[in-house]
């Protein structure tokens, strides 16, 4: 998506099983700070960066249930933040156009990180 594809060309890391999830752990501010570029450049949504985030998925990594919730809630205010930030810089006019905030959620096949969203081939237990 458009989010990845800027934190990668902002130099982030995004080849793990987390993709751009990985960095609500590792650079909160350049997803932040990506979101209000998009705002500044126009953008009247921002879409989280949660697409691959799950509990499975984070606890590859040893990061508990509770702190995924945590990491979730935080992709969301991350996105809020850059739109008051973005609000608060633009004229009284612009102030009032509404800034939006969508959460991006994989689907089951986006979890196990294997492809299974592209091919519908889930291997189930």
């Amino acid at each position: 998506g458009g989010l990845s594809t800027e934190l990668e060309r902002r130099g982030a890391d995004i080849s793990t099983h987390l993709w751009s999830a990985k960095l609500l752990i590792d650079n909160p501010s350049l997803i932040e700070d990506t979101h209000l570029a998009y705002f500044e450049s126009g953008a009247d949504v921002a879409i989280t960066a949660s697409y691959q985030a799950s509990q499975h998925g984070f606890s590859k990594i040893n990061v508990s249930p509770e702190e995924t919730n945590n990491l979730l809630r935080s992709s969301v205010s991350l996105a809020r933040s850059a739109a008051t930030r973005s609000r608060a810089g633009r004229s009284a006019e612009a102030q009032g156009r509404p800034l939006l905030v969508a959460a991006s959620v994989g689907c089951y096949g986006a979890s196990l990180a294997d492809g299974s969203e592209y091919r519908g081939e889930y291997t189930l237990s």
